[in-house]
């Protein structure tokens, strides 16, 4: 069972892939973008009827196929049509957002030895030294992000047990303790009440049809959709084990994660007189600027931050290389180890272009159609590839799976009306909202 995830190491590996950037870093800034109580309801509805709807349905290709993503549309269809292989097309969305989300684990890292020095005490100054990072020091880019891909080959060299499991059985605790030693520090602040009144108490003059939107975007992206690692982990669980039950723990630790991340980090900004608005810049900028004027503890703060968002970030890269290593370990009979180097050679290479692309010695060459390449790499695989996977999926399930193989997987595990509900939702309701998100990002709509 070397191959095989434990129940356990299943849900802490699924929750490692969904909890990463998305929910300590974006979650909490599009919550600030949107108003705050009234954007956290309509994206806790998504994250049920929609990210989990998606995530149990990769969950059943995975666990009833056993095998890699392509072989598994193959096996799970009712004609058993060998064209379903395209579907895996979506094993190479997850290894290219590896290539540039590695760079930005580089930035993080290089946040959690900065904030051992002096941090910048004004947000000029901490967006200045951003911008140099980003743009001007290419030499500490490429050492960071060549820290976080070796990480990353080194933890899948070893395997679903000893290196996916294991990574996520020290992780993920590990990520929880600090967390929660934040959430412990953000509720000595006279600022939590407000926090939490800012989260969880609704203004719906905030929502418009772009909050919604973001919101289901949101929470699609957030569970690791629509790349293959979800159907990819599901295919090294073992056919007795309850998928049904594991997907719903897994969206419970994702979601309470980010609600928690939310609570801790607006909890910073209000005690500081900041904007809950602060965008994208928050984690590089704003909370650097906070941190630094707490003495001593801001920088012990600063540092447990980072580290955190490091580990959410390291889980969640992990699971980005191994739908592609599984595609090619069982499709053309690579070993681990040969299948690792090539695809970690491919993410490393690509994440050099990416960084390159948005320094100023280098951007203009890497600049195309009005975007760099790593913003072309993002608009592609978060914009285009993955929802269109997602899309493929749902048609999949709904229209050219047995439906009684499906009821047979749902029920033992659940109920029939449970089962009746997701299949209604995956056959007719989530892949119009997806269609409806995809061609609002594509600016048709």
């Amino acid at each position: 069972m070397k191959n095989h995830f434990s129940r356990v190491g299943f849900i802490l590996a699924a929750a490692g892939s969904a909890v990463g950037l998305g929910n300590i870093w974006k979650f909490p800034y599009i919550t600030g973008e949107y108003g705050g109580g009234a954007f956290v309801l309509v994206y806790l509805l998504a994250i049920v009827f929609i990210g989990l709807t998606v995530f149990l349905a990769e969950a059943v290709i995975g666990q009833n196929a056993q095998a890699d993503v392509a072989t598994s549309f193959i096996k799970t269809s009712k004609s058993k049509n060998k064209n379903w292989k395209f579907a895996g097309f979506m094993i190479f969305t997850g290894l290219i957002i590896l290539s540039f989300y590695s760079v930005v684990l580089g930035w993080i890292l290089n946040y959690v030895f900065t904030s051992f020095g002096t941090l910048p005490t004004e947000a000029s100054a901490a967006g200045q030294a951003f911008e140099t990072l980003i743009t001007k020091d290419i030499g500490s880019q490429i050492v960071y992000h060549t820290i976080i891909a070796g990480s990353v080959i080194f933890i899948v060299l070893k395997g679903i047990k000893a290196g996916i499991e294991k990574l996520n059985l020290i992780l993920m605790p590990l990520l929880a303790l600090i967390l929660f030693g934040l959430l412990i520090y953000a509720l000595t602040l006279d600022s939590f009440s407000t926090a939490v009144s800012f989260m969880f108490s609704p203004d719906w003059s905030k929502i418009d049809g772009n909050a919604l939107l973001a919101a289901l975007g949101q929470a699609f992206f957030t569970l690791s959709l629509g790349v293959g690692t979800i159907l990819t982990y599901s295919a090294s669980l073992p056919k007795h084990e309850n998928f049904v039950k594991s997907s719903v723990m897994v969206a419970i630790v994702d979601t309470a994660i980010a609600l928690i991340a939310g609570l801790i980090i607006f909890s910073f900004l209000f005690e500081a007189g900041a904007k809950s608005a602060a965008g994208p810049g928050l984690v590089f900028i704003s909370l650097p600027v906070i941190f630094s004027g707490w003495g001593m503890l801001g920088q012990i703060i600063a540092v447990s931050f980072f580290v955190a968002l490091v580990f959410a970030g390291i889980t969640s890269a992990v699971s980005m290389i191994e739908p592609s290593l599984k595609f090619f370990i069982d499709r053309f009979n690579m070993t681990r180890k040969k299948a690792t180097i090539m695809c970690g050679s491919i993410f490393y290479i690509l994440g050099i272009i990416a960084l390159l692309s948005m320094s100023s010695a280098y951007g203009g060459s890497l600049t195309f159609f009005g975007k760099n390449a790593f913003d072309w790499m993002d608009f592609i695989t978060s914009s285009v590839m993955m929802p269109i996977a997602a899309i493929v999926t749902c048609i999949f399930l709904g229209y050219f799976v047995d439906k009684d193989m499906l009821k047979q997987k749902f029920v033992p595990n659940s109920s029939l009306a449970v089962f009746n509900a997701w299949y209604f939702l995956i056959k007719f309701l989530v892949p119009l909202a997806i269609i409806i998100l995809f061609l609002n990002k594509l600016g048709i709509i």
